[in-house]
């Protein structure tokens, strides 16, 4: 009978573990190149352009963070603590780019009533998204990627936390320049 609670338990144990060493990860490796895109969004700074794709940042650093939905708590800390170290990211030649599934209209009101003073990207259909291994229908899921001059995956961070994650991002960022 022990061996029969064990051979029901174990098998349904390693099934809903949520343990990390048990889950898949999609998301483009360290070194790979950059999958290329091209979607609409939102710039307040840049409001002649209304698409954007991998090739307008050649040549710079670029942060690619995927994230849930605009004006939630998590979503609005997150971007906000961009935003208030932009000055930082351009010093070390680098540009912030945030994708969710929200339409253009969503980002705009989103960056003026937050001070959202970089990109955001719409990506309803979460073509991209998947792309990056950060697509959970039908949200994109918390991942950033910094992306080097040359279109690589410099660094990665998958699952990640809002709170301070700029810093740790901009960290990452000058110890690789």
């Amino acid at each position: 009978m022990s061996n029969l609670v064990a051979s029901i338990l174990i098998p349904l144990i390693l099934l809903f573990n949520c343990n990390s060493a048990f889950s898949f990860d999609f998301a483009p490796e360290i070194g790979d190149m950059a999958p290329n895109f091209q979607l609409e969004g939102f710039n307040k700074n840049i409001k002649t352009k209304s698409t954007w794709e991998l090739s307008d940042f050649q040549g710079k650093w670029l942060v690619m963070y995927f994230y849930p939905k605009d004006f939630t708590a998590g979503c609005t800390l997150e971007a906000k603590g961009f935003s208030e170290l932009k000055k930082d990211f351009s010093k070390n030649n680098a540009e912030i780019v945030g994708i969710s599934a929200d339409n253009q209209d969503s980002h705009e009101s989103f960056c003026s009533e937050k001070s959202i003073n970089y990109t955001l990207l719409s990506d309803p259909d979460g073509i991209i998204s998947n792309k990056y291994g950060s697509w959970i229908p039908p949200f994109s899921d918390r991942n950033t990627f910094l992306i080097s001059p040359n279109g690589k995956i410099s660094y990665r961070w998958i699952s990640v936390l809002p709170i301070n994650h700029a810093k740790e991002v901009l960290n990452v960022l000058k110890k690789k320049i």
